[in-house]
């Protein structure tokens, strides 16, 4: 049984050593290949002096590199770190810097906009570089480059086994906070590995399947199709797509028979033309990161009517949390289901007693996929993670469980239904975004007075992101400066869709600015826009 995350190849690659386990564009590896690299990655680490725990940021799109690093650096002891690739060169120096990271795995062309970034990040040691030549690069910021080549010839010693178990921890995903700057969410082996054997579980997945990684692997949805496909001696197909198009055509040219995306994707998607073919081998789908709208629904699975379709919740510090079965989309289409294997989901009030039958409360999970907190930030860590209510006051030490902030009801069958949240985040293209974040930028620009940054409901996106300034002049205000301004420092899933200016925003009897109202004045802004 595997405990650890590089486990999950090393036992496949024991049993299957033929089997394809990567593919990336017109390349593919087997679990042997695919385990000696890695084998020797880690040894390369260990010259480097990468100590157990230490921080290896990997900050790369979908390819063999990205794959081999994560398991690489489990294999070596380290933490790995996977940065979204879509991130600003001031979000990835503040993700370097807050976890103390010691190795950095990028690409030559993402290394220059990085530069001023990396001087404040003074634990970060060494900068690995994936392009394949012996040539030596400058230092950036005072940090040796390594090439590739270079970097893997550093392996020339015998891999040191660490003394890991599962409850170490074994990756740091960040995900936006409340009060503006992303958290790190600490995330064991055991959550890992629990994860892949749950989802596997009710999805049927074996060693058969052929999964498609659209999503980003710094997303906790995106890095379970990986490490689902090693669980099961799969085939993880790396995908990074700039239209619709592309993903259909992967799904027709791999044979892909899983296939994981958020509302946004399936909305554009649901506008394309599958080759009916597709129909024979796309054994199933899901959605995460927001509510499926119907509409949308309806048109994928018209387009494969014989895949089956599971509509899920999950929160980064728990991982997933419900699913429903695709039996009962038509019978309750609104649901979120009911708890994943190896879970209990919890709907609480206030005081932590259990909410009656429709009785909205708060989603509490609890289980092996509860994470092990926000790295270095114990005070926010003791807001989300509380103790799991109704524990036997015998028991000495207290079971902790991931409150999500999230209203839902359970209806009298155990069904479960989403509300709403309890606080401020914004839910857009499956990600979570801090108003504040987005705020702080608009305000270091200094073109208005105040700002409200707002989710406001989309069809497609779930959210959409707008932002609510005060101004001298609003009815002459350069909204497009702005998003301009926001596109040069945000990633595009943070850019706002709409700026609304008004001579000044109400506040709260708090004196606040009063985000209700504002959310409640701009409500049907998007209605009947979907896609737009």
């Amino acid at each position: 049984m595997p405990t650890l995350l590089h486990h999950l190849l090393t036992k496949t690659q024991a049993l299957s050593p033929n089997a394809q386990a990567l593919v990336h564009k017109k390349s593919s590896w087997t679990y042997a290949q695919l385990a000696a690299i890695v084998r020797q990655q880690a040894c390369a680490l260990q010259t480097l002096h990468l100590q157990t725990r230490q921080r290896v940021a990997v900050y790369l799109p979908k390819q063999l590199e990205t794959v081999s690093s994560f398991l690489a650096t489990s294999q070596a002891g380290g933490v790995f770190v996977p940065i979204n690739p879509v991130l600003k060169a001031a979000q990835v120096g503040y993700i370097l810097s807050n976890c103390n990271v010691s190795i950095l795995i990028t690409s030559k062309s993402r290394l220059p906009g990085l530069a001023e970034a990396l001087t404040e990040c003074p634990d970060l040691q060494t900068i690995i570089i994936t392009e394949a030549d012996d040539s030596e690069y400058p230092a950036i910021a005072g940090k040796p480059v390594l090439s590739w080549h270079v970097f893997m010839a550093e392996a020339t010693g015998v891999l040191t086994i660490p003394s890991t178990i599962d409850t170490d921890m074994a990756a740091i995903l960040y995900t936006s906070g409340s009060t503006g700057k992303p958290k790190g969410v600490v995330i064991s082996h055991r959550n890992l590995i629990t994860g892949a054997y749950s989802v596997s579980e009710y999805l049927g997945i074996s060693g058969n399947d052929r999964l498609l990684a659209v999503l980003p692997f710094s997303f906790d949805y995106g890095l379970n199709q990986l490490t689902t496909a090693l669980l099961k001696g799969g085939c993880c197909v790396l995908l990074d797509y700039l239209l619709p198009r592309d993903v259909v055509n992967a799904l027709d040219t791999y044979r892909i028979t899983g296939l994981a995306a958020v509302p946004p994707l399936w909305a554009q998607l649901a506008n394309v033309t599958w080759p009916t073919g597709i129909n024979t081998h796309l054994r199933y789908m899901t959605n995460s990161g927001g509510k499926m709208p119907k509409a949308i629904l309806t048109a994928i699975r018209t387009k494969v009517p014989d895949s089956r379709f599971f509509l899920m919740y999950g929160l980064t510090e728990a991982f997933r949390s419900t699913y429903l079965p695709p039996e009962q989309i038509d019978l309750r289409p609104d649901s979120i289901g009911k708890a994943i294997p190896n879970a209990e989901i919890l709907v609480v009030r206030e005081d932590g007693s259990l909410c009656d039958a429709d009785e909205p409360g708060e989603l509490v999970h609890r289980g092996s996929l509860v994470a092990m907190g926000y790295w270095n930030d114990s005070a926010t860590t003791a807001l989300r993670f509380k103790p799991t209510p109704g524990q036997l006051a015998q028991l000495p030490l207290t079971e902790m469980a991931v409150w999500s902030g999230d209203t839902v009801t359970r209806d009298e069958e155990g069904y479960l239904y989403f509300v709403g949240r309890k606080d401020d985040m914004i839910k857009t293209s499956g990600y979570r975004v801090s108003p504040t974040e987005i705020e702080e930028v608009v305000y270091a620009c200094g073109f208005v007075q105040e700002v409200a940054a707002l989710g406001i409901e989309h069809d497609s996106l779930g959210q959409a992101v707008v932002l609510v300034v005060s101004t001298d002049d609003p009815d002459n205000f350069d909204g497009q400066a702005l998003i301009n301004v926001c596109k040069s420092q945000l990633p595009n899933f943070m850019v706002p869709t709409k700026i609304i200016a008004m001579p000044s925003l109400p506040r709260n009897p708090n004196g606040k600015i009063d985000r209700k109202a504002l959310s409640g004045q701009f409500a049907l802004l998007f209605q009947n826009t979907a896609g737009s």
